[in-house]
């Protein structure tokens, strides 16, 4: 993947915040006109009935955003307390949250990738989920992680399997992402 520069994304046009509520490791809002219009515009969260469901990353970077606003019971969360909550719940999720955080600044819409067996599915930048299908799988890995050949060919062969090109995203100390596109070659 070539390294472009960042674009704002879509959403911070958006004037409206999505209230949400925290419950049992899950974030829910009401599906009302602000939770549909980031859903339209940008993909964020998945219809869930009458509700819109969002996964703890989502939820952290619309919290960082300023775009939306949690309670857990009477109490408003901030971006810091969910981190705390969401990493009890979510392995890597530091690095895991600084992939997506990167992928979604540059424009890309971002969404989990767990009946891959991948942590992220990516959308070309203008496409959404439903309009095509995703162009990459990603792994998020820390800079400091290894990665037996095992593990590798295995990550390859679930993008190859999905017709996705996998994406490594390698995150550093400092939260900055190197992203590595991997493709099969026929000699």
């Amino acid at each position: 993947m070539e390294k472009k520069p960042k674009e704002a994304p879509v959403e911070l046009d958006i004037q409206q915040k999505i209230n949400a509520e925290y419950l049992d490791g899950k974030v829910l809002a009401e599906a009302n006109e602000a939770s549909r219009e980031f859903y339209d515009k940008s993909r964020y969260g998945e219809p869930l009935q009458k509700k819109f469901q969002y996964s703890l990353v989502e939820a952290l970077y619309l919290l960082e955003r300023g775009k939306m606003t949690l309670l857990k019971g009477n109490k408003e969360l901030s971006f810091d307390q969910l981190m705390k909550l969401a990493v009890k719940t979510e392995a890597n999720l530091f690095v895991r949250y600084a992939a997506f955080k990167d992928m979604r600044n540059r424009g890309y819409i971002v969404k989990t990738a767990l009946k891959f067996g991948a942590d992220f599915r990516i959308y070309d930048r203008g496409v959404k989920p439903g309009d095509d299908h995703a162009k990459w799988i990603m792994y998020p890995v820390a800079e400091t992680s290894m990665l037996t050949w095992f593990e590798f060919s295995a990550k390859n062969r679930v993008a190859h399997s999905t017709r996705k090109r996998l994406l490594i995203a390698v995150v550093d100390e400092e939260s900055d992402c190197t992203f590595y596109e991997v493709n099969w070659k026929r000699p």
